[in-house]
């Protein structure tokens, strides 16, 4: 994530020199057209500096006051000038493209600004690999009336009661995600049960939240691994060091990666960093706990295992209902 803040900041910075820039520009085109505001911001910077050294060598509030006054005095000389000439008041104001933060990122408390979170946001919604995908699979486009309400004898319920079980959990994952309640989601069942649409919906949400959020396939986690590991460089130490720090990682397809010692201690590693650390994981595999366990062996698995609600899918693929 400090990569990810670093990018932001040098952004503001660059806001923030290329307004004093355009600032310096309006000067000396009001400078140029009108030499008495020039002679004004020469008084103001004068008294000020005086009035500075006079407080310094004799504190005195009548004499703080009078300064006060006279700068007063000499503004709204000015802004009544700038208004003749047909000049707005702001006119040789910095202007800030957020009032709120002026272009640092943080309000005076500390806190993130709104403008800070919609870039951070944003920021984090590129780098998850969905952005593409999310605007057709959300809540808004889910349709629980393609499951089924057969009951399928060997679970007891159907796969639309099913669902319905699932999205109580889901919500509640959504609902208490700033809670520290170490809840964690591995959705599993065969392919086509809406596995990945809903954790794009999750995704969704959380990133509509302003929560970072960081998506990729085990393919595409192990190819983050293998890059910081044989290939080290600012950016791939910067793209795994997210995987920890984000506020929700999404591993999809867990298991189609080509698994082995390397792969499988990675990949609990990074899962099991973010367990300790408190940060959200959701998880989506085809395969069902027993084939996880002799996948990634079961002392791996067995302690991941125990940190997530299991929410398993069946039913028709929903893919042929949908073509």
């Amino acid at each position: 994530m400090k990569e990810v803040y670093r990018k932001i900041e040098k952004e503001y910075e660059m806001t923030r020199d290329s307004e004093r820039d355009a600032l310096e520009e309006r000067k000396a085109e009001i400078y140029e057209k009108i030499p008495q505001i020039k002679k004004i911001d020469e008084l103001i910077v004068n008294l000020a500096l005086s009035g500075s050294k006079e407080q310094i060598k004799a504190p005195s509030s009548e004499s703080l006051l009078k300064i006060n006054q006279d700068l007063y005095e000499l503004r709204e000389e000015k802004l009544k000038i700038l208004q003749k000439y047909g000049y707005s008041k702001d006119y040789l104001d910095i202007r800030y493209k957020c009032l709120e933060c002026r272009d640092t990122g943080y309000l005076e408390n500390g806190q993130k600004c709104d403008c800070m979170k919609v870039k951070l946001s944003k920021e984090l919604y590129e780098m998850s690999n969905i952005s593409y995908i999310l605007g057709k699979e959300n809540f808004d486009t889910f349709d629980l009336g393609i499951f089924s309400r057969e009951v399928k004898e060997s679970e007891g319920i159907s796969p639309r009661e099913n669902m319905e079980l699932i999205l109580k959990a889901v919500r509640k994952f959504i609902y208490g995600f700033n809670e520290k309640n170490d809840m964690n989601l591995l959705f599993y069942g065969p392919t086509g049960q809406g596995k990945t649409f809903l954790l794009n919906c999750i995704a969704k949400e959380l990133i509509d939240k302003n929560f970072g959020v960081i998506y990729q396939t085990a393919f595409n986690l192990l190819d983050v691994m293998e890059d910081r590991k044989f290939r080290r460089s600012e950016i791939t130490q910067a793209k795994y060091d997210l995987l920890f720090s984000c506020d929700l990682l999404a591993i999809d397809d867990l298991g189609i990666e080509l698994v082995n010692s390397f792969s499988a201690s990675e990949i609990f590693n990074v899962v099991n960093t973010r367990i300790l650390r408190g940060k959200k994981t959701l998880i989506s595999t085809n395969l069902s706990p027993d084939e996880l366990s002799r996948t990634y062996t079961n002392r791996v698995f067995s302690r991941v295992y125990q940190r997530f609600v299991p929410l398993k899918f069946f039913g028709d693929d929903l893919r042929l209902k949908i073509n």
